[in-house]
């Protein structure tokens, strides 16, 4: 991994990515109008590019880059704002003041949703695994910038964790979240979900055993949640109740603490 500058940038620019660069610690290499392809096969590596508006990463093995956005939680908040609500809200029943844990945050548009739902009051973390992407999210939730107070408030409120699942929930005290929830990237593709089309070059596609939702029942103060594609057989594996929806692609299942 490298971190370098957009193809135009300035002595800010430069300065805010040889900081990062240190933060990451990896190399800061200058751009010199150089392509991120040529980089690439320079340093035989990934690439961050710091740009005015949003950071990149460029996988060596991929033609799309990754950088956080606000993804399709946008267009939720203002569905829910209108009154509205949505599977993900059914299946983890979700109010103010309730504690969420995101155990696969990817970009974070559960978590979002979450974060707007439960409020100030509430409190939302989200584990990544993956230590670059866990550093774009965690910088998007801080630095973009919408037209919506609450919407940026949302974001803001948000706690990201590098780490994996399995070692954070056994760090944790017994009911320590209300939720606990689980979006793993699914095994069988999905033609619709473009939105986290980049992120299947670097996804962690994670082993799931009794165990696992064993510590994430202990975790959890009211339930667990998992999305899953509709075709998985992980609900019935582990007990999930399953609300299915005829036309989905994906469901929910809850396993409800006793």
């Amino acid at each position: 991994m490298i971190v370098t500058t957009a193809g135009r940038t300035n002595s800010e620019m430069t300065h805010l990515a040889k900081n990062i660069a240190n933060e990451l610690k990896v190399k800061f290499i200058e751009r010199h109008k150089k392509s991120i392809k040529l980089l690439q096969e320079e340093t035989k590596g990934d690439c961050i590019v710091i740009g005015k508006d949003r950071f990149e990463w460029h996988p060596i093995h991929s033609e799309e880059p990754i950088f956080f956005h606000p993804n399709s939680s946008a267009f939720r908040a203002k569905r829910i704002t209108r009154g509205e609500t949505e599977p993900f809200l059914q299946a983890t029943k979700l109010t103010s003041s309730m504690t969420f844990l995101d155990c696969t945050l990817g970009l974070a548009s559960d978590s979002i949703i979450a974060s707007i739902i439960t409020g100030e009051k509430g409190k939302v973390v989200g584990i990544e695994s993956n230590f670059f992407l866990s550093f774009l999210v965690k910088t998007g939730l801080q630095q973009w910038d919408t037209d919506i107070e609450d919407f940026n408030n949302a974001m803001r409120r948000i706690t990201v964790v590098n780490s994996d699942h399995t070692s954070f929930l056994e760090s944790l005290p017994s009911n320590s979240f209300d939720v606990v929830y689980f979006d793993p990237m699914f095994e069988l593709q999905i033609e619709e979900s473009n939105g986290i089309s980049p992120l299947k070059s670097i996804a962690t596609y994670s082993s799931f055993h009794d165990y696992i939702f064993k510590e994430a029942l202990r975790v959890a103060k009211e339930r667990v949640v998992l999305k899953d594609h509709w075709k998985s057989g992980k609900f019935e594996r582990y007990g999930f109740t399953v609300e299915k929806r005829k036309t989905a692609k994906f469901h929910y299942g809850v396993l409800e603490k006793l």
